[in-house]
């Protein structure tokens, strides 16, 4: 109820019996005590009006601050929800970067051990090369010095002639020629050559 509308009814009504209650006086003599009773009863309403009137001021206030407890109390739940979201937000986007560091990581390290195998590989592949060439070059220098030694035999036995080398000469004979030319093939080739001569 507006207090403002309940003030004014109760003026209203006080002014509404004061000329009825004069009027009744007009019109038939009344006595002194009456008047007095009425004037009392005038006087006890208008009290009691004012003290509704308080009772209702006093409600009001207490339904507005109830009201505003509540609001407040509502501002209050909705900022700490607010505030629990945020962190939620805040933990769920950490968990995400902390997956997404660790799946990088994962990755990076899986490209890791490809490329060191990679390299593991081309490396072994590397020395096995470098093998299968040297092997191949001892097969071409042990045939060249086998050539040479052909070479040098041939030489020497068509130097030496029909009587062989029977003519001990003081100068190198043919034959000594031809071992000196096997030596020098068999030390150009290493030892693996005159083991693999049979020498």
């Amino acid at each position: 109820m507006n207090l403002h509308h309940a003030s004014r009814f109760a003026v209203v009504t006080l002014f509404s019996l004061l000329p009825v209650c004069v009027h009744a006086a007009e019109n038939t003599a009344v006595s002194g005590d009456e008047l007095a009773k009425a004037g009392e009863r005038i006087r006890q309403t208008g009290a009691q009006m004012q003290e509704d009137l308080k009772k209702a001021r006093a409600r009001m206030e207490a339904q507005k601050a109830q009201q505003e407890a509540e609001r407040k109390r509502g501002a209050e739940r909705a900022r700490q929800q607010a505030i629990k979201e945020a962190a939620e937000q805040r933990q769920a986007q950490e968990a995400r970067q902390r997956q997404a560091r660790e799946a990088a990581q994962a990755q990076a390290r899986q490209e890791a051990a490809k490329r060191a195998e990679l390299a593991a590989k081309q490396a072994e592949q590397a020395a096995r090369d470098r093998q299968v060439a040297l092997a191949m070059q001892r097969v071409k220098d042990e045939q060249a010095a086998k050539e040479r030694s052909a070479i040098a035999l041939k030489a020497a036995r068509q130097s030496a002639g029909p009587r062989g080398m029977a003519d001990a000469a003081p100068r190198e004979t043919a034959k000594e020629r031809a071992a000196r030319a096997l030596r020098e093939a068999r030390q150009s080739s290493g030892p693996r050559g005159m083991a693999e001569d049979g020498l």
